[in-house]
Order: C-alpha cells, then structure tokens, then sequence
C-alpha cells in the first residue's frame, strides 16, 4: 500500500531556507574548527533496481530525503530498489591540511561511499554519524562523490516510526542521506573525539587524538589550564549551575599542536533519592519536576528534517513558553544542533533508544491496555542478529550524546516495541553511562531493573495505584486531538480523545493538569510526558499543528497551570 503525501502543508521555515544550499551551519556545535566546507545542495540522483547502472536523468536538495517536498523528489521509494548519489564539487581555495574528512550527518540505512572511484566507508543504520579520511584520494580539480544507499526497512536495524503503509502512529518512511554532508581539514594529529562528564563542582574533560601537551581556555571566565595527557579535571572560579531556568554553559577552547576546537561544558548532575520519604529524581541535588511532551520530530515539508534549525529552536521555545521544562524525544536520534539548542536554550532531554525488530498490536499494545503487563522478556524478540545490532546502536547513541549537558535521561524500550532481556540491557547501559537516569520499560512489560517507574495512561484518569520504590514518571499521556482546519496533513484522524473547538479543546486539557497531575505531584510523580509537541501527519494530537503555524491551547493559562505544578514538589 503506498501512503499518501500532502504537498500542500508547508512551514513558516520554507521562506527562510537556503535553496541552494541549505542546512549550511556549522553541523558538530560540540566540536567546532575553522574548516568547513559543505556538501549540501543540489546531488544528481538515481533510482534504480539492484546491479542496474544509474543514470541521473534528475536532481536532488540534500539533505532531505527523496520522500520530501523539499528534496525536490518526494516520492516513495520502492523496497528492493538502490538509490545513487552523485556530486562533482571542487574544494574552495585554501582549503586544506595533512589531512581531509569527510562526514555524513545520517545516511538510511545501509550506504557504500566513494571518492574518486576509491570505496572510503561502508555503514549500516539510519540515525547517527560517521565519517572517512578522505585526503589521499582528493584532487586538486574537480572531485566525483558517489553515495550508493539501500533502505529496505528492515526491522534488523532501528527504524523508528517508519512505516510504508503509513497511517495512525506510522509515518511516512525516509531514506537516503537526510543530514549534512561536509567536509574539514585537521592536522594529521589532531583531537577526534571529547568526552565530558560534570558534576555540580567540577568537570572532567577526556580528550581522544591530539598531542600530549593541551592548552584549554575557558572563553567567558579566562581561566586557562595546561597539561599533559588525555584528561584533565577543571573546578572553574565561578560555579554556575545548568538548569532549564538558568541554562548555564562554559565556552572553552582546546589547543593540542597545531589543532584547535572549541566546545562548551555545563555543571550539573541527574540522580534518584528519597525527599520526605518519597523516592524523587533529583537536579543538581534538589528535587525536580520535569514536565515535558513527547517529540516525535517530524515536520510535513522536510519529515525528518526541518526546512532550517529554525524548526528546532522554535519547537523548543514554544514549549517552553508553554510552561514545559522537558522534551522526550520519542524513538528518533537529531542532528547535533538540536540537543546543542536544548542545552543553550534550557531544555531537558529524555532520550528514547531507536526501536528495531518487529511490533505487534495485539501483543505489544492491546493486552497491555487490558491490564497484561507484565511478561518474561527473555523470550522475545529472539533474532540474535536483530539484538546485536539494537545493543550495538544503543551503545553508539549513548556515546554519541554523552557530552550534551541536557541529555539527563535514557529510555531503553518502549511498550515493549523489541524488548528483550530488559534487566541485562539496563545493567549493560547504566554500566556504559553511570551519570544518566535509565528508564528500562517505558509503559509497560516492566521488569526488576530500571532507575523509573514508567506509565503509559490513555483512555482512563491519571491514578497512581500501586507505588514502588522507584520516581514514578508518566511516560505518556494525553494524547488530545483538536483537528485545526486549513493545517491538516489529510482527512485521516487519530488521537486519545477528539475535541471539536478551541475553547472545548484547552478547557479538557487544563482540567486534565490541574485535576488529575497537580493533586499527585505531591504524592510521588516526578516526571511527565504529554502526548506531544505538535500533530504528525494523521495524529492531531499536538499541541500545536504539524505545519507549526499554530499553537491549539490558550498560552497565558497554559503556563499558569504549569507553574502551579512546579510550586507542589
């Protein structure tokens, strides 16, 4: 079944984007160097059926995938079929050093690259970075990059919300390259990597590459600190905690030889504790609440990728404005630029694990709503391949977010979508990251070890029941569909409970704070996540519509409620 696609619904970004090169921002705010030489723009583009030769009889605006209004292709790519990238680009002059690199952003799922006819990289799964020296093969003329990708869908690797017969809480699919393609030059011994680990007094800064002397720099304060080896423990002068309110970061830059980058810290640190008897999470020591909405992250006119940053930023601000303090970022890896705006602007992030393996509505969602929720889960999901390859990327994601301050919180599974061996994978992740709240089971089919206990709650009011010795966190909940004529992706409607005005609308969604959340704030929850920032495709249960055109309930008692919320913990 092909699913539909409604060119029609554009966001207010479209206006501001480059069209020739768009996404052209600096794309790693985590590591920062002078060099940078972008890809993005317009790529000869082919589709073809397996060992068939391409011919580029059309063009494509990376980075956005072929699915895409604004890929200038949008249109289902047929399972089975290869996809061939092609750009001739020379490099600006100047450009250059004993070594060149060449990155891609996220690639879906499974691409082979070339530089000149010479095979650089080969890389599997659709979410996360990579990259391949590329200084060897480079000509001082014009240069040929092909990219060859295949994007099957297959529930062997992390797809997220994609789904070919798009519909209710599917999405439509995305393949190919859908995040920037760029190029920087670095010495040939130069830093690769910075691993970041904070406290609420000092900050541990690990640094993989470079010389053995360093120089760091603190940018605002002007502190530097010197020293040898691969790790250094700084206390800065002046202590300024990171909270959403006062989202405080140190600046630094870091020499090593003749290598220089710039990045940025924040002091602060998540935990669990008891306060008055009540198991609580904690921010910097103190209890918090986190009050968030599920982020799926997909917009109509780019799905996975916004026409600018400015999509990010402004999701982030608006639910901020809002009153929400937290985004959980629902079975999906961002570019860098959006945790970067999270940790600049004062947004918590509970990060979900990108779910692969198949799903089950029967099993994975409607006996748990009838009350089976619990099940031995080591015997699902059984595909040895499939479960290397979950914990692979889980690990990868987790080391890939390790220094974004605003990352406090990992969910491993959710509502068993391909769960296995919940316990092992917890003891496995929390191992690998000490300094993160791991919520195991998210919803439902928990199990002995997790630092949360999670609930999904639809169709019934928010009752706490039966309390553990754990932070209760309301996962998920909501979900209130207001569909807004003139902003709708289709005709199709999904949603928790249907509202046919404005008015009616924010009335039930106020009523469902102040008399199902605030009376239990008090009484243990420590977190919640309402069903979601903005309506996607046939869900319209956003906040605000999917074209991020407006904003469904009332701003002004919006966030009065929300800060009634915050005066009971």
């Amino acid at each position: 079944m092909k699913h539909e696609i409604f060119p029609t619904l554009i966001t207010p970004y479209v206006s501001e984007m480059n069209s020739k090169t768009p996404w052209c921002e600096y794309p790693r705010p985590s590591m920062v160097r002078d060099s940078f030489f972008c890809l993005n723009g317009a790529w000869d583009f082919a589709v073809c059926k397996p060992n068939e030769q391409p011919k580029y009889n059309e063009k494509i605006l990376v980075p956005f995938s072929p699915e895409s209004l604004l890929s200038g292709v949008q249109r289902e790519i047929p399972e089975g079929s290869v996809m061939h990238y092609r750009r001739i680009f020379s490099l600006p002059e100047g450009f250059g050093g004993e070594q060149i690199i060449l990155h891609f952003g996220a690639v879906d799922t499974i691409c082979d690259v070339y530089l000149n006819g010479k095979h650089l990289v080969h890389h599997k799964g659709g979410y996360l970075p990579f990259s391949a020296e590329a200084g060897g093969v480079i000509s001082e003329g014009e240069n040929e990059l092909y990219v060859k990708v295949v994007d099957n869908l297959s529930p062997l690797y992390p797809y997220g919300k994609q789904r070919r017969d798009r519909g209710g809480m599917w999405y439509t699919p995305t393949s190919g390259i859908w995040q920037t393609v760029w190029m920087e030059a670095v010495p040939k011994n130069h830093i690769e990597k910075l691993k970041i680990t904070p406290t609420t007094k000092d900050v541990k800064i690990e640094v993989i590459g470079g010389d053995d002397k360093k120089r760091l720099t603190l940018l605002d304060d002007g502190e530097i600190f010197e020293f040898n080896g691969n790790e250094i423990i700084i206390t800065p002068k002046n202590i300024r905690l990171w909270t959403p309110e006062e989202p405080n970061l140190y600046r630094f830059k870091l020499e090593s030889g003749e290598d220089c980058v710039e990045s940025y810290f924040a002091l602060r640190e998540i935990s669990t504790g008891r306060v008055d008897g009540i198991p609580r999470i904690l921010l910097n020591g103190k209890p918090y609440l986190f009050n968030g909405l599920l982020d799926q992250g997909y917009f109509p006119d780019g799905i996975f990728l916004p026409a600018t940053s400015k999509g990010y930023e402004n999701d982030i601000l608006t639910a901020k404005n809002l009153g929400f303090n937290m985004l959980r970022k629902h079975i999906k890896i961002e570019p860098e630029i959006f945790y970067h705006l999270c940790d600049k602007l004062g947004m918590v992030v509970f990060q979900d694990m990108v779910n692969n393996s198949g799903y089950s509505y029967i099993f994975d969602t409607v006996l748990p709503t009838i009350g089976m929720k619990r099940f031995p889960d080591g015997i699902l999901h059984t595909n040895k391949r499939s479960r290397a390859i979950f914990e692979e990327h889980m690990y990868a994601i987790m080391e890939h977010l390790y220094s974004f301050p605003s990352v406090l919180y990992y969910t491993i599974f959710n509502e068993g979508w391909g769960q296995f061996n919940a316990d092992k994978m917890y003891e496995k992740a929390k191992k690998f990251d000490p300094t993160r709240i791991f919520d195991s089971t998210s919803g439902w089919f928990t199990r002995s070890k997790s630092d949360v206990d999670s609930r999904h709650v639809y169709f019934k009011a928010v009752k706490l029941g039966k309390t553990t010795d754990k932070p209760i966190v309301i996962s998920e909940f909501g979900g209130y569909s207001y569909r807004v004529e003139g902003h709708l992706f289709g005709s199709n409607n999904y949603g928790y409970s249907i509202f046919e005005d404005e008015k009616s609308f924010t009335e039930a969604f106020l009523k469902l704070y102040s008399e199902q959340i605030e009376p239990l704030i008090d009484k243990g929850i420590c977190a919640l996540v309402y069903t979601q920032v903005s309506d996607v495709e046939d869900e319209t249960n956003g906040l605000i519509t999917y074209d991020r055109k407006c904003i469904k309930p009332t701003v002004d008692k919006t966030r009065e409620q929300m800060s009634r919320l915050y005066k009971k913990i």
